[in-house]
């Protein structure tokens, strides 16, 4: 029997339970769900391809396969091959979780001491040992990464950074590649929230070439899609064909419908760019009201998240206090025991209910 973790979040709910009895109601800052619309271009496509009567195909439409690689060369700088380096995954958290099990992986599983948690998980999944690697400054440390690195299969990196919002500079990202090349480890580079950098240029590894590695996407920031379950990977080739051949055999395929969708999606641009200045728009106004209030935000280069911390909490006692104040957030041992200072506040929330947050931070003491 494999032993997993408890689900986090269940540990929020009393937390949960006093900020609704705030007088004007919760807002809820713990969870990064999305609450804008999906595009009109994306239901529409979705509409049109309504009738499927045949089942789809695991690698994807030749339409949706270009329109990754298209939107990869035009917005995130890179180029791969349509028919050989990507692949549609049903949302990115099934992959994340599944990577090492359909890879076949055995060894360790290393990934960053503050990180989103399904990294771990998906480790014991597949009977794999679980190794949170110390990071400097929120960027993965080398040094640190020979301590634990031996008998490693897989790295995780991820930047913008859940929950801490650093992005990595293009030379770290070359030294972690490096670094796993000379040792035949995979990177896997979760980059789902690449798109939404504010105070410091994001960067893709797979800048430094898709041998050995493999680059995680999701459709449900960017274009409002998580109940779509929508996302790809990108990069080495024959991993790629290997996640081909054991999800075939699974049946592990994007619904058709959702394919059109997700073609209409990527090759829209006016859309991510819309939606980035309403998160931008958000992130003024929940930093002003922290700093306001006594709050350091550290890191929040990039995101849909601000990590913060006062002097006079911890994780669970700054959820407490701001739980009375009606704002939900999640603590940042969620991610790690180097997070216990820390708590991670969303923006994805509608405005009105931001601003509502943000006047009661100012007025929070």
């Amino acid at each position: 029997m494999i032993e997993l973790p408890d689900f986090p979040w269940d540990r929020l709910t009393p937390y949960g339970d006093v900020a609704r009895a705030h007088p004007d109601g919760i807002v809820d800052l713990s969870i990064g769900t999305p609450v804008d619309p999906t595009p009109e271009i994306v239901q529409r496509a979705l509409a049109q391809a309504a009738d499927a009567p045949g089942y789809p195909t695991t690698i994807g439409t030749e339409r949706l396969r270009h329109a990754i690689a298209g939107w990869l060369e035009r917005r995130v700088g890179v180029t791969v091959d349509p028919l050989t380096e990507v692949l549609p995954s049903i949302g990115s958290k099934e992959l994340v979780a599944l990577l090492p099990t359909l890879l076949g992986s055995v060894g360790k599983v290393l990934f960053p001491d503050l990180a989103y948690p399904t990294y771990d998980v998906g480790a014991r999944i597949a009977g794999c040992e679980p190794v949170p690697v110390p990071t400097t400054d929120g960027l993965i440390d080398l040094a640190a990464l020979d301590r634990v690195g031996d008998g490693a299969a897989l790295l995780w990196i991820n930047y913008p950074a859940n929950p801490h919002g650093r992005c990595a500079p293009r030379g770290h990202l070359a030294d972690v590649v490096e670094w796993a090349r000379a040792r035949g480890v995979l990177v896997a580079s979760d980059e789902c929230y690449i798109e939404f950098a504010y105070t410091a240029p994001s960067s893709s590894a797979l800048a430094h070439g898709a041998d050995g590695v493999l680059t995680v996407h999701s459709l449900s920031k960017r274009s409002n899609l998580a109940g779509y379950r929508a996302g790809f990977v990108a990069g080495d080739a024959t991993v790629v064909r290997r996640l081909l051949e054991v999800r075939k055999h699974a049946g592990l395929i994007v619904p058709a419908p959702v394919q059109a969708a997700m073609a209409a999606a990527l090759d829209d641009d006016e859309h991510v760019d819309a939606q980035r200045r309403i998160y931008g728009e958000r992130r003024t106004l929940l930093q002003a009201a922290l700093e306001s209030a006594g709050w350091c935000i550290d890191h929040s280069e990039g995101g849909l998240y601000l990590w913060v911390t006062h002097p006079l909490h911890d994780s669970w006692s700054a959820v407490e206090h701001l739980a009375k104040a009606g704002v939900l957030v999640a603590p940042g041992d969620f991610y790690g025991a180097a997070g216990r200072r820390h708590v991670r506040v969303a923006m994805t929330a509608p405005t009105e209910r931001i601003r509502a947050a943000a006047h009661r931070l100012e007025t929070t003491t």
